[in-house]
């Protein structure tokens, strides 16, 4: 029986290319596979790219590192808020964190409430960072109010976007959960 199996899926394989049969067209020619299209035009399109001797296309995604937005003579050249109300401790290194650090960044020109600080940078000084070293820093998201208070994890991210208008976002963590609607059940 197994064989049998073996037999048919081989022969299934080894057919040439049909292109109207729906198994084998490819996702983005089909109209069955086209549910969602491209919001505007600067979304990556998908790119059909041919490889010799293979019968279906690959989808190309770009896959660019995440630069900074600001170029560094820029981030020097830039004054801190003077008034601040809250200083982020990020990673200028990491992909993900620069992501959030430049949406940030772009909010706050209209709110000037965060002072950014890139713990990665020759010049960072724990002495001006509540005494965050390098390794503790770099173990968890830190951000520093001004009065002096750490906050870490979803409380700094929390406190970050409500500082830029965004405070809906995280609003739900404020809360405890109640146990007595689960103890219910």
């Amino acid at each position: 029986m197994s064989l049998r199996i073996a037999a048919v899926s081989a022969s299934r394989i080894a057919k040439p290319h049909n292109p109207s049969s729906p198994l084998f067209s490819p996702p983005f020619n089909n109209p069955k596979f086209q549910l969602h299209r491209l919001p505007h035009a600067n979304a990556f399109p998908p790119l059909p790219i041919r490889k010799p001797g293979s019968q279906c296309y690959i989808r190309a995604i770009s896959d660019r590192a995440v630069e900074s937005t600001i170029s560094k003579k820029e981030e020097e050249g830039e004054q801190s808020p003077k008034d601040w109300k809250i200083k982020m401790l990020y990673d200028g290194d990491c992909p993900l964190c620069m992501r959030e650090v430049n949406m940030l960044r772009e909010r706050n020109t209209s709110y000037g409430t965060i002072k950014f600080v890139d713990i990665g940078s020759d010049d960072y000084s724990p002495d001006e960072n509540q005494g965050l070293d390098y390794q503790t820093a770099m173990g968890r998201i830190h951000a520093i109010l001004s009065d002096g208070t750490v906050v870490t994890d979803v409380e700094a991210f929390r406190r970050l976007y409500e500082q830029v208008g965004l405070g809906w976002v995280y609003a739900i963590t404020k809360y405890e959960p109640d146990d007595h609607l689960w103890k219910k059940y």
